[in-house]
């Protein structure tokens, strides 16, 4: 499946000056406070959820995706989530008692389902660091919809312990996974995760999800093996043709995603993004590819499936997908709230403040006053930062957010 290919020159890539610049965002951004101890709080309501059917929030989105942060801590140092020069051997986590136990987070998760979500994904820091993970995927696995039915239940992880766990993973009733790989060449990959790991364990842990099951989909094939590669133009943009020869054939999926300004600790630059759009002419460049419809509404990547000799899509190949918060924002129709380890709820991946739902949780809530009060947010939710990103103040005076480490991609 691996070979290392010597190939034509890619094409030469436009200047951020051209469509998709943000103009202004090229500060760099400093970080400010700790957004861990800031939240709003939920009072346990006094009536229950108003209104019967589909929740919604201002934007008509409706709730479907919730994330689930089981960690903050995280075994790598890449430079757009962790940065070592602040996450150091000096910065604090969070005390182990502050933490959702897993009997909290299936509660919590019970009534998300309740009110309509139908996807669970855990995510961290790195989610496997969680001592006896294995034991919240088999809770989380027993959830059913209302109407009968099982939650699709994944994982996002750097597959640095895969190789060791997927197994115990998959047994416990995890059904895919979503792998974090930055680069094929280990040079390149070891620079960017900061800590000095191989791209050779991460492919084994890539292989043992396979092996394990992990990512199988209704047709025998391992589209739903998700591995996912962060561009960053400065960086790693000389990874995209060769990350594409590696998995062409796989059956996997290869999805390329956009840097994002998510948190202030990264010292983001517009001029390190490199838009989707540059990515797919240059994968066809090697690679015939065809369109793809979205597999669910809210998707975030759009799709793209390797071509045979007739120009039609061989799932056998695998595909590419490309997420573009940066350049082509999908806030219109995003249903997904997000958890932290801590319990704080975030309804979006840029938001300053969650709302702290642990403090329900252990104040003697019952679930149909959770389901209000979590309702009762959501009903209110206009987030929309990607399609607003131009208008915001950039540099120091720039709006404070929370680090994806703590809750996730």
């Amino acid at each position: 499946m691996s070979q290392r290919c010597e190939g034509a020159k890619p094409p030469s890539l436009t200047t951020p000056s051209d469509p998709g610049r943000i103009e202004g965002m090229s500060e760099r951004i400093i970080p400010l406070l700790d957004q861990r101890h800031q939240s709003l709080a939920m009072k346990i309501p006094t009536t229950p959820l108003p209104g019967e059917g589909l929740l919604r929030d201002q934007l008509h989105r409706p709730l479907r995706d919730l994330r689930i942060s089981v960690t903050d801590r995280c075994n790598f140092r890449c430079n757009y989530c962790m940065p070592k020069e602040v996450f150091d051997s000096q910065y604090t986590y969070l005390p182990h008692g502050d933490l959702l136990s897993f009997e909290e987070i299936t509660r919590v998760a019970r009534v998300f389902v309740g009110l309509g979500v139908r996807k669970l994904r855990l995510t961290g820091g790195e989610p496997l660091l969680r001592k006896n993970l294995e034991v919240l995927i088999e809770q989380l696995a027993a959830l059913r919809t209302p109407d009968g039915q099982p939650l699709d239940l994944t994982l996002t992880t750097n597959g640095s312990l895969l190789k060791r766990k997927a197994q115990d993973l998959r047994r416990a009733g995890l059904q895919r996974v979503t792998v974090s790989l930055d680069g094929i060449d280990d040079a390149v990959f070891r620079a960017m995760n900061d800590v000095d790991f191989p791209v050779s364990d991460v492919l084994e842990g890539i292989a043992a999800a396979r092996d394990a099951g992990l990512g199988l989909d209704a047709h025998g094939r391992f589209s739903h093996l998700k591995i996912n590669m962060v561009v960053k133009r400065t960086t790693n943009l000389d990874q995209i043709l060769p990350m594409a020869r590696h998995f062409h054939g796989s059956g996997m999926t290869l999805r390329f995603i956009e840097y994002m300004d998510v948190g202030t600790t990264n010292g983001w630059r517009m001029d390190d993004v490199l838009p989707s759009a540059e990515v797919i002419r240059l994968l066809q460049t090697e690679f015939p590819l065809v369109a793809l419809e979205p597999s669910a509404p809210g998707e975030t990547a759009q799709r793209w499936g390797y071509a045979n000799a007739l120009g039609r899509h061989d799932p056998a190949l695998g595909e590419v997908g490309v997420i573009s918060s940066v350049t082509q924002a999908f806030c219109h129709d995003c249903n997904r709230a997000r958890l932290s380890t801590e319990g704080k709820l975030y309804l979006c991946l840029f938001a300053g403040q969650g709302h702290d739902l642990r403090d329900l949780l252990r104040n003697q809530a019952t679930d149909e006053q959770l389901k209000a009060a979590i309702g009762q947010v959501w009903q209110q939710r206009d987030d929309r930062y990607s399609e607003l990103r131009g208008r915001h103040t950039p540099g120091p005076a720039a709006p404070r957010r929370v680090e994806m480490s703590y809750i996730g991609g």
